[in-house]
């Protein structure tokens, strides 16, 4: 066997276990950071503060009303309970009365306000929990896709890794320290084919002396233009 069709080989299984990487990583990134559920989950994340924050704001609201009305009860007994006769005192118990229920009425429209927007927050809440909901079934059907295909992809590593084994070592140390050197240059791609009179990776037009010579068994044959290890068939 050449020297070119051992490192030609080499060049196919280390392409494909690029390939099934690359793809692994991918995978891994789109379980580890889904956008659209991380997007759902700061959007229920934030309607539940929310709704947190009008519900509190309510029960504010419905304190100090409550409140209000014991002021009013407890001057109100005062001003009819009989105990009170002097006039002036009267009038003051009544001013104080009349200016405590128009405070009632105003602290009676917040809590008003404070139930419809409590009200319109856990609509909101309820939407953006049944949004998340869905895009989390979406995810877990994805992710089941995505998890079979990763456990297919790394048997098919595993096989090629032991592959790679058995190729590399009929080939020479000094033929696998150049296929080596010119991966790293040439973007993993170190040995190409002849197709159709021309070099594969650049379109560069190899001359049948030139083929002849990618033949070879002896010795490597380089595309003259892009410097890849060519292999003739």
């Amino acid at each position: 066997m050449s020297a070119a069709l051992g490192l030609y080989r080499l060049q196919q299984v280390d392409s494909r276990i690029d390939q099934i990487q690359a793809r692994l990583r991918t995978i891994q990134q789109t379980l580890e950071n889904d956008l659209a559920l991380r997007s759902a989950l700061e959007r229920y994340e934030a309607a539940e503060t929310r709704y947190g924050n009008a519900e509190r704001l309510l029960k504010l609201s419905e304190t100090e009303v409550e409140k209000q009305r014991i002021k009013i009860e407890q001057t109100e007994a005062s001003l009819y309970g009989g105990r009170v006769q002097n006039p002036k005192e009267l009038q003051d118990l009544q001013k104080d009365t009349a200016s405590l229920k128009r405070h009632l009425e105003t602290l009676e429209e917040r809590e008003l306000e404070a139930m419809l927007s409590v009200e319109n927050l856990e609509k909101e809440l309820q939407a953006a929990k049944t949004d998340l909901e869905r895009v989390q079934s979406n995810l877990k059907e994805q992710n089941r896709d995505l998890a079979q295909e990763s456990e297919t992809l790394r048997k098919e590593f595993e096989r090629l890794n032991s592959e790679h084994q058995a190729v590399v070592t009929d080939i020479a140390a000094q033929a696998l320290h150049t296929y080596e050197a010119l991966r790293k240059q040439k973007r993993g791609i170190a040995v190409t084919t002849v197709a159709d009179s021309s070099c594969e990776a650049c379109g560069t037009t190899i001359t049948p002396s030139q083929q002849q010579s990618a033949r070879s068994t002896s010795q490597l044959f380089y595309c003259p233009t892009c410097g890849r290890i060519l292999y003739a068939s």
